[in-house]
This record gives structure tokens, C-alpha cells and sequence, in this order.
């Protein structure tokens, strides 16, 4: 009966918290994961900047009071629609300094070596974040680059009030931070985490901030903040370079696009997995009519967890960087490779993962310490951007003298066919390490139209689980006519093929349905919150911008 009551009031939390936008306007709207950010982003619409300005202005911010994720030391994906339809996205991915191996992190006894390539200086990637704000600016943007900066300039020299999140994460993460002189310098001055409400200046991310304002984000590659990452690297024994820095380019790519249902779908193409997997789940979903199945009915269940394990079974297959390894994108996209992939689910048993693509077994955990942002400006220009350090904190280190932390993205290589990295997925040789490769990410920033017209603009945090939770947000709206703030908020399930298990968000099954799906071979299992898919919907009838501000963790919405 207790269960039965806790299900049933998670069910009512949803429903209330669920129906009601975090903000509503018409002429802009920015959704992040940071109450002062979101405002940064929104000032730059209010004084004529577009959602590019707005964006990247809102990223700069990130990179000052969001240190777990916000970044100047990692890299990330940017989808953009134009207001004119036209549809692009700008590949910022970190890639493998030019010094990495194949086997790097390999020990002498053939096996993984633990936390090589999660903790230190050799666990980053050359960073893309700023010179893909550069890029996205140079080519999209509209007001002047510095403009963009100097709000979170003032920030970071002036200082901000320590929130809970912020203090929780320092608290929560001190045994390995403390580690590193740099980081424990400013992070920890008095030997523990800062207190909550009090004020934390960072004057050497001021200084970085305020010189790539001056000269551009070429000033990050290849000027004085260039030549303190190269000498932080020589100093520790890291491999990133100053010529690894100078080479560094973003790229624009074109977006994976298709349709699903009355909607059309605009998303991130690789070295980003996650638009094909998308593509691959919902178009195994549409070769069904989901929406009658019974929201989260065994049923229901029993078909989104299929089409996971079918397009997580393809991710380990053929997620690569598409400068390296020709990955048949427009083959695992299409209708047809969907309809051929659900000819072997049974309606009344669950399938064996080992059928789709090997006997490898993953026991590591789902995490992300992604961020994204949402943006549309009064014109109709949308911007789904997603940035990352990959795991909290990064690698753990702060650049000396530079304030900025470094990304742990090596670990999205397959540093040993079979091993899982840390968010239990697993690849092959196609996204083995090498020199100037892009690491495979699930990031998976995307925009829906229907009609010609934006209609959700939305991305998430999550790791392995960022893909599933941007899927079902699509399909809760699309398939079972919810609000976008119903969808954003109810409970998410998760499967990625290996390991072959369910996992679920505390109130998402009932004991009843459980018992089903056990019946039918799935084992599940109930973890923490999955994500934070901050998202805008634009309403068709009215044209008001809705902003959505996942509750699952610290975020906020800002319109006007």
C-alpha cells in the first residue's frame, strides 16, 4: 500500500508541477541551467541580439557560475534554425592532443588503468568552447563580440553569492579536487568548500574572459591564455600543445534531419551520437501507434525500452568522428533500416541485448555533467546548444593562472574495445583514440518545427541518458498530446542496450507494470533524477514562447 501511495503522489507532484511554464513571453526567451545566465542571455536579446548572441552570451556566464559543466575548458554542439528556415549546427567537440596514443591508457597487464583518463592532466581533450563561440559569432551572430562577455566579466571579477548547488558539488567533490594546487587554490582557500551565500570572486577567469573579449576568441588559441594552458601541460606532463591549441578548428556540419510523425526533427550529427540514436528510436516508434499503448503501460514501456536497445546497439557499432571514419549516417536514419530493426521486436518478450552486437557487459553508472540552453529571439532564430565537461568538474584541474577547468573528454574514446567508460557505454575501434580525433559524445541539442514553424527547441544533460530523455520529451508532445511542461517534468526510463537493464526515475513505473515487464525478461532498476532538458515550446495557436526550466536540477527560464 505504501508504494502504492508513493506512486500515486509522485504521479500528482508531476501533474501539478508539470502544467505551468517557468516564464512565458514573445519576443525572446532563454532557458539554462542558472538563474543569472538565463537573465545574461535574455539582456542580449533586449538590447537587438540575436539567438546566437544570446546563446553564446549565456555560455560565457556558464563558464563563471556554473564551473561543474559551464565551460571555457571543454567544448560542446550548437543546432541552429534560422528564422529564414535554414538549418545548420557548429561541431565544437574537444579532440585527442596531437602527443595521444591508441593505447594510452592501457597498463601493462593489457587492462584499463583506472582513472587515467577521468582524473589529471591526461584525461583532456583539446578544448573547442571558445573558438565554436567564435565561430558560431563570426558567421550568425549580430552584435559585437565583446558585448557578449562583459556581463560575465563583471561576474567573475565582482564576484557571486554561492548557491546551494555550487556548495553541495564542492562539498560533494573535495577528495578529489583538493588534490590539484590550482583548483584547491580557489575553489577551497580556507581548505573546504565555500559557504553557502558567501561571496566567490574569481580574478583569473576575469583576466582570461576579459582578454578573449579584446582580441577574439583566437586569443584563447593562440595568445597569452594559449601559452598558459601549453605551460600548465609541460609543468604536469600533459600532452596539449601550443600547436595542438593553434590547429584546433570548429566545424560547421550540417544537421541530421528527418521527420517524426506531423514534426520535423533538426538535430547534431556526428561526432555527436546522439541525433542518429534519435533518429533510430523514434523512427522505430512511429512503425507503431505508441500514443494507444497506455502512457508507461507495460506496453508502452516494453516499446520504448526495444527501440533503445536496437539504436544503443548501433551507437557502440558506428559512433565515430565523421573525419575519420566514414559513418553511414543516411543508412541508420532512414525509414527503412527502422522498420528492418523492429521486424525482431516481439510484442510479448523482451529481447537479449547480447543478440544486437555482442556479449560485453557494462557495470559503470549513468552520470553527465553536461549543461544546455535553449534560446529563440523575436525574429524566430533558435539556438539548442549543449556545452560539457563530462564529468563534474572535469578532469579536476584548474589552469594556472587562467581560472578555467579542464575537461575529462578523453574518456569518451574506447581506450580498450569492450570497456565501458564511465557512463557504461560501450564502442569499437571506430572511436578508438588518435591524434586530432573527435571523441564520440551523446549530446543531443535539437530543435522541432511542424508546419514550417519552431515548435521545441530542447537538449539535456545526462550521459549515456541524454538521448532517451530527449526522445521521450518529443514523444510525450507529439504521441500523448502533453503539455511541454508535463513532458519535460514526468518521470524518465532509461536503456542503452548494455548493460541490459532498465533504469528508471523513482515514481516513473508502477508496481503493477513492473511485475509485467519482469514477466516479459526486462530486469529494471530505480535510480536518482535523469537529466535537465531545458527547453522552450513555442505555442502554435497563440506564438507565446513557453520556457521550461527542468526542476531536476538548478535552472531558470528568462522572457520578455
Amino acid at each position: 500500500m505504501r508504494i502504492r501511495i508513493f506512486i500515486l503522489l509522485g504521479a500528482i507532484a508531476t501533474s501539478l508541477l508539470g502544467q505551468m511554464p517557468t516564464a512565458v513571453g514573445r519576443r525572446g526567451m532563454v532557458v539554462a541551467g542558472n538563474e543569472v545566465a538565463a537573465r545574461f542571455g535574455l539582456n542580449i536579446l533586449r538590447r537587438g541580439g540575436n539567438a546566437i548572441d544570446a546563446a553564446i552570451a549565456t555560455g560565457f556566464a556558464l563558464a563563471v557560475i556554473q564551473p561543474r559543466a559551464g565551460n571555457l575548458g571543454g567544448g560542446g554542439f550548437m543546432v541552429i534554425r534560422l528564422a529564414n528556415g535554414a538549418t545548420t549546427t557548429i561541431d565544437f567537440r574537444e579532440k585527442a592532443p596531437l602527443g595521444a596514443t591508441r593505447d594510452m591508457y592501457i597498463g601493462s597487464d593489457g587492462n584499463v588503468i583506472d582513472d587515467l583518463s577521468t582524473v589529471g592532466v591526461l584525461a583532456s581533450g583539446v578544448p573547442g568552447t571558445v573558438r565554436g563561440y567564435g565561430l558560431a559569432h563570426a558567421r550568425y551572430g549580430k552584435l559585437p563580440w565583446a558585448a557578449l562577455l562583459q556581463e560575465s566579466i563583471n561576474l567573475a571579477d565582482r564576484g557571486f553569492a554561492i548557491t546551494y548547488q555550487i556548495h553541495s558539488d564542492l562539498a560533494r567533490q573535495a577528495d578529489v579536487l583538493t588534490q590539484f594546487e590550482e583548483t584547491a587554490s580557489i575553489f577551497y582557500p580556507d581548505g573546504k568548500a565555500p559557504r553557502l551565500n558567501s561571496l566567490f570572486r574569481q580574478p583569473d577567469l576575469a583576466a582570461t574572459l576579459s582578454r578573449i573579449s579584446l582580441a577574439g576568441a583566437d586569443e584563447f588559441y593562440t595568445g597569452r591564455t594559449a601559452h598558459l594552458l601549453a605551460d600548465f601541460m609541460t609543468r604536469h606532463g600533459g600532452l596539449i600543445s601550443l600547436g595542438d591549441l593553434a590547429n584546433y578548428q570548429a566545424v560547421e556540419r550540417p544537421a541530421v534531419e528527418f521527420d517524426y510523425r506531423d514534426a520535423h526533427i533538426i538535430t547534431m550529427p556526428p561526432p555527436s551520437a546522439g541525433g542518429v540514436v534519435l533518429a533510430e528510436i523514434l523512427n522505430q516508434w512511429e512503425q507503431i501507434d505508441i500514443g494507444d499503448l497506455g502512457y508507461h503501460s507495460a506496453a508502452h514501456i516494453h516499446a520504448m525500452v526495444e527501440a533503445y536497445r536496437r539504436a544503443y546497439a548501433d551507437r557502440a557499432k558506428f559512433a565515430a568522428d565523421p573525419d575519420f571514419v566514414d559513418v553511414p549516417v543516411g543508412r541508420l536514419i532512414s525509414d527503412g533500416h527502422a522498420a528492418t530493426l523492429w521486424k525482431s521486436v516481439s510484442p510479448a518478450w523482451a529481447s537479449a541485448s547480447a543478440d544486437f552486437g555482442g556479449n560485453l557487459i557494462s557495470s559503470r553508472n549513468e552520470g553527465g555533467q553536461t549543461t544546455h540552453i535553449s534560446v529563440i529571439d523575436r525574429q524566430g532564430n533558435a539556438v539548442a546548444l549543449s556545452i560539457t565537461l563530462n564529468s563534474l568538474y572535469g578532469s579536476g584541474m584548474v589552469v594556472a593562472g587562467a581560472g578555467y577547468f579542464l575537461n575529462n573528454e578523453m574518456d569518451d574514446f574506447v581506450s580498450k574495445p569492450g570497456a565501458p567508460d564511465i557512463y557504461g557505454l560501450i564502442g569499437t575501434e571506430a572511436n578508438a583514440i588518435r591524434p586530432g580525433k573527435r571523441m564520440v559524445s551523446s549530446m543531443t541539442p535539437t530543435i522541432v518545427t511542424r508546419n514550417g514553424q519552431p515548435l521545441l527547441i530542447t537538449g539535456s544533460p545526462g550521459g549515456a541518458a541524454i538521448t532517451t530523455t530527449v526522445a521521450q520529451i518529443i514523444s510525450g508532445i507529439i504521441d500523448f498530446n502533453m503539455s511541454a511542461p508535463a513532458a519535460v517534468a514526468a518521470p524518465r526510463i532509461h536503456h542503452q542496450w548494455m548493460p541490459n537493464i532498465i533504469r528508471t526515475e523513482p515514481w516513473a513505473v508502477s508496481a503493477d507494470t513492473q511485475i509485467r515487464l519482469q514477466r516479459m525478461g526486462h530486469v529494471l532498476t530505480e535510480g536518482g533524477p535523469m537529466g535537465a532538458a531545458h527547453t522552450i515550446y513555442i505555442d502554435p495557436e497563440t506564438g507565446w514562447y513557453h520556457g521550461i526550466a527542468d526542476v531536476r536540477r538548478e535552472a531558470d527560464a528568462a522572457g520578455y
